[in-house]
């Protein structure tokens, strides 16, 4: 059958049946040193997919750093400044939490400019979804400050390029177990971006935001909407949820593209975060969020790796999310 098509229609037949992955050796250059957000998350995901086959079903996506006037629409000048000197002087803590390496400025951006690279993709036609496996995260980066083991908010810069090219309206659906305060603080006041966060709540947990009366300013008031979950929730209510926020804020939004956060720190092993998923959950997540993508979007959803620290199961998490993706072919 395929004998009888010309080269274009290859094209688009094989582009059709393969998520495209985006990732590259220079992440593993951030270095941590004994941090949970170190280098080794990155190796094990890697052996994973391979070992399962998952990457070589994959579409390979080259891509470049972010610009860096692009990183200044939504972070102050002095994000920027502070996290190249810190990297230029041999590195250190930029704050008690976040670990910059020689490499980590130039990483920062090349994490960002995957996730960029991922829109671009997606919405040029070159597949439905796609996967940005990049370190360091980004969700808690704010407009005024790095923090919580992110330099720039990689998320927040895809979002504002799909904008950029003339999307009417952006979800962004962050199930990282940490609240996406940076996220969140980019875009409180913008009513073009919905931000949903399901998040683990209360008892002093970082970053101590992400209320459920947290939902926007002025033009953005209704678009930020926080599902704060309890320690020790049960699974089931976890996935229920996280359902009903999901299917609530794309039919209010009813976006032209769905971004994720996707940290699989929600684990119940995870050393950082801990709630009470399996790997297997993940799975569910990741369904719940296509089947309102192939309703609002034409299916067009990238995801964007955040946290998870324990790393044979966050492996084995990305593995069932990518399996999702690939699955996604309606």
């Amino acid at each position: 059958m395929l004998g009888d098509l010309d080269a274009r229609h290859v094209f688009r037949y094989v582009a059709l049946v393969m998520t495209l992955l985006l990732s590259d050796p220079r992440f593993q250059l951030h270095d941590t040193g004994w941090h949970p957000e170190c280098a080794a998350r990155l190796s094990e995901i890697a052996a994973e997919l391979k070992q399962s086959g998952l990457a070589q079903r994959c579409t390979s996506l080259p891509f470049d750093a972010i610009d860096e006037t692009a990183i200044i629409e939504l972070h102050t000048i002095e994000v920027l400044e502070t996290v190249r000197a810190a990297s230029q002087g041999g590195g250190g803590r930029i704050e008690s939490d976040t670990v910059v390496s020689p490499a980590s400025f130039d990483v920062g951006k090349l994490a960002a400019g995957a996730c960029v690279a991922a829109v671009d993709a997606v919405l040029d036609g070159r597949d439905r979804n796609a996967f940005c496996i990049v370190r360091p995260p980004g969700h808690h980066a704010t407009p005024t400050q790095s923090m919580g083991f992110c330099l720039f908010n990689s998320i927040a810069l895809a979002a504002n390029h799909a904008l950029k090219r003339g999307l009417n309206r952006v979800l962004i659906i962050d199930w990282d177990v940490h609240h996406g305060n940076g996220t969140q603080d980019i875009f409180y006041r913008d009513e073009r971006v919905m931000f949903l966060s399901a998040h683990r709540y209360g008892f002093g947990f970082y970053p101590g935001t992400g209320a459920a009366d947290e939902t926007g300013a002025g033009p953005g008031l209704g678009w930020n909407k926080n599902a704060p979950l309890r320690y020790g929730i049960s699974r089931r209510e976890y996935l229920d949820t996280f359902r009903l926020a999901v299917e609530s804020c794309a039919a209010q939004s009813r976006p032209d593209l769905i971004l994720i956060s996707a940290g699989f720190d929600a684990h119940r092993l995870d050393p950082v975060g801990s709630l009470s998923l399996e790997v297997e959950d993940f799975a569910e997540l990741s369904q719940t969020v296509l089947d309102v993508a192939d309703v609002h979007t034409q299916g067009r959803v990238v995801s964007c790796l955040e946290g998870g620290y324990n790393v044979e199961m966050l492996a084995k998490s990305v593995a069932v999310h990518l399996e999702s993706l690939l699955s996604d072919r309606s």
